[in-house]
């Protein structure tokens, strides 16, 4: 039976167990109370405007390793991405059924939310953003090309999100930005759809979400996507000290 929506410590201990020996390198929680309280999310993509049940949040990362991501575009990028998706929705399938086993009503959320390119040119929103989702789950920060920056994996890293109508204690919300301000992913952005400018605060980058899917749409036909230069080129992480990388990309 459920628990009444009760926070349950070992419960969050038994997902982040089942995470963990299922492939996730990155797990986290967030409650959906995050969602208005940043304010960040138009409301329509709110975790409860897509399933009202919803009271937690369960994002799981996995990395893509640096030297492949240093290949793109590539056949060697390429295949890694699509596993890499295949492995996170297989995992997300998993723990939904998971909990859905043991009382607890929840659903996952694919890790793209577009279905094609083509849908995101011509309106340019995915149902549900899980770089967003991590940030409040305390995975990591938002870097300026609006990719997830982790400390382990930089913003070499995949996403999905399971939706919980348990609630789990939150993990806390990273507050020290990961991003050092290098500007390396707008300089070595291939159709410039990143742009630094200076404002009174400093730095803000302007991201066009169209051209970027327009140079996806090309590289598909050139069968190289996904494009990756943002992620290759970022200093950000760990995995840079593992593969003797700790400079910039290649």
């Amino acid at each position: 039976m459920p628990d009444n929506l009760g926070k349950n410590d070992d419960l969050k201990k038994d997902i982040i167990n089942y995470a963990a020996c299922h492939g996730a390198d990155l797990i986290g929680f967030a409650n959906v109370e995050r969602w208005p309280e940043y304010n960040e999310i138009p409301p329509d993509f709110w975790p409860t405007a897509l399933w009202s049940m919803a009271r937690t949040v369960i994002v799981m990362g996995m990395q893509m390793p640096l030297p492949i991501v240093d290949t793109t575009p590539s056949i060697l990028h390429r295949e890694t991405y699509d596993t890499c998706n295949r492995e996170l929705d297989a995992l997300a399938f998993g723990l939904t059924r998971y909990l859905n086993k043991k009382g607890h009503a929840s659903i996952f959320f694919t890790r793209d939310g577009y279905g094609s390119i083509k849908n995101i040119i011509e309106k340019p929103f995915a149902a549900f953003s899980h770089t967003f989702a991590a940030k409040y789950a305390g995975l990591g920060t938002v870097s300026r090309s609006h990719n997830l920056l982790t400390p382990d994996f930089g913003s070499r890293v995949r996403l999905v999100s399971v939706f919980t109508a348990a609630e789990i204690e939150p993990d806390q919300v990273m507050e020290k930005d990961l991003c050092i301000n290098c500007k390396m992913c707008a300089k070595c952005c291939p159709p410039g759809v990143l742009r630094a400018e200076v404002d009174q605060g400093g730095y803000y980058f302007k991201f066009d979400a169209i051209g970027c899917a327009r140079w996806h749409e090309e590289l598909t036909r050139r069968r190289a996507y996904p494009c990756g230069i943002c992620t290759k080129v970022c200093p950000v992480g760990t995995d840079r000290e593992l593969y003797q990388e700790k400079e910039m990309s290649k």
